[in-house]
């Protein structure tokens, strides 16, 4: 009886620092600070870095925009750059719906720049409520405070586009634990072209690489298989993998040299090139080609030298793999 007892109170302990620990990250995360005042720069120079960040390298109107999925590659349809909508639902493994949210100043019009700092850099929203991190701001802190306020710039300008997002909504305790994802930027010094393998570094982060190209477990990256692919998108018509981006030989890009590597995105940016029509049984690449076709060669060159910097991987992909 007395060992009864004495399990009774360890596992009402438990029970009372689960609570606890529970009722604290609900309330007191996530606790970055306040968004601080800002007034960014609208500047020309600003806009067209911003411009050419959002539309390049981060990407950002990619994700926050409407993307016509019947086409290779689901290319951004005219006229709804920046107005959000973009789900990642349960159906493509995510845990809950996420969708990505209006960035046009019908929306960001009421956000001070500071409050749209905060969001990009450390992951909170206007309102105080932690952003999935879908959303790359644990890499966008990672870089340098200029550009990150010449995207905003840029945002600044966008074309208003009235729509109405639905609430992104996660899944217990997926829901609670993602308090704790926020954090405070730590920005870089971008780093001069000239140095190019900590240049194509800088780059590889803004642009999510790694995010894509490495195996994930509960949304975080699995150490060790950065760069080597894995990563799984579900679709209707079966699952799209992506692959390994590491100089291995054999299952990796270590045949290829800097001018295959440009040649891969630019031929996106070519003035023949149409894009292809898909039917509902064929497999999409969830990699926005034609977006980061428009990277400059000198950044995509840098890009590679990273890559054949860090260590090669083994690990064969097996892209495509349709549904029966």
């Amino acid at each position: 009886m007395k060992l009864l007892k004495f399990l009774g109170i360890i596992i009402g302990i438990v029970v009372l620092v689960a609570l606890g620990s529970g009722l604290y990250i609900n309330f007191a995360k996530p606790n970055v600070g306040d968004a601080p005042a800002l007034n960014i720069s609208k500047d020309s120079v600003s806009i067209e870095r911003g411009k050419y960040l959002a539309n390049h390298v981060t990407v950002c109107i990619d994700c926050h925009s409407q993307r016509d999925w019947s086409i290779f590659s689901g290319p951004v349809i005219p006229g709804t750059e920046g107005s959000g909508g973009e789900t990642f639902d349960k159906k493509m493994g995510f845990p809950g719906n996420i969708y990505a949210t209006n960035l046009t100043p019908s929306t960001l019009g009421s956000w001070t720049d500071g409050e749209i700092y905060r969001a990009v850099t450390s992951g909170v929203g206007k309102d105080g409520h932690a952003l999935f991190p879908v959303m790359g701001y644990q890499r966008f802190g990672k870089m340098s405070k200029d550009d990150v306020e010449s995207i905003i710039a840029y945002i600044r300008t966008l074309q208003p586009v009235k729509r109405e997002i639905p609430k992104s909504e996660l899944d217990f305790p997926v829901s609670l634990l993602n308090k704790l994802s926020p954090q405070a930027p730590n920005h870089q010094v971008r780093p001069l072209p000239t140095d190019t393998v900590l240049y194509g570094g800088y780059l590889a982060n803004a642009a999510g690489c790694v995010d894509c190209h490495s195996q994930q477990d509960k949304g975080k990256i699995v150490a060790g298989t950065e760069f080597g692919g894995g990563l799984e998108f579900k679709q209707p018509a079966g699952i799209i993998r992506a692959p390994n981006i590491t100089m291995d030989k054999a299952s990796g890009i270590g045949n290829w040299n800097s001018d295959l590597f440009v040649a891969k995105f630019k031929v996106y940016a070519d003035s023949s090139y149409k894009p292809q029509k898909l039917n509902p049984h064929e497999l999409n690449s969830p990699m926005p080609w034609k977006m980061y076709s428009g990277m400059t060669e000198q950044d995509l060159k840098a890009i590679y030298s990273y890559l054949k910097s860090i260590k090669p991987i083994a690990n064969k992909i097996e892209v495509r793999t349709y549904a029966k």
